[in-house]
């Protein structure tokens, strides 16, 4: 496995962790059967941070999939919180093609 894949398999993991425990708009995560609930949203919070966008355009999508596909009122507060953790992971290395000692 080439470090490109491993690191990318790596950031999909902590997205995955980070929209499962922190995030959990429909409050889930305490349920084994649930685990893979928010699975089908990291693909694209991946591409948007692969992009380097900025934290407001991971707060839209967020905002988005609470507010309109989910319907639900939403938390504004939290989903920009778990936003800018998400971008974090750009600054942190965790992203293939990034480098903490480099962003340093």
């Amino acid at each position: 496995m080439s470090d490109f894949t491993r690191k990318a398999r790596d950031a999909h993991a902590a997205i995955k962790q980070i929209l499962l425990t922190e995030w959990d708009p429909i409050g889930v995560s305490e349920f084994q059967e649930a685990q893979d609930e928010y699975d089908a949203y990291v693909a694209e919070v991946y591409r948007l941070l692969s992009r380097r966008v900025r934290v407001h355009e991971v707060f839209e999508y967020l905002w988005w999939l609470e507010t309109s596909h989910m319907g639900l009122c939403g938390d504004r507060q939290k989903t920009e919180k778990i936003a800018e953790r998400l971008v974090a992971l750009i600054s942190d290395g965790v992203l293939p093609g990034t480098d903490s000692a480099l962003s340093s």
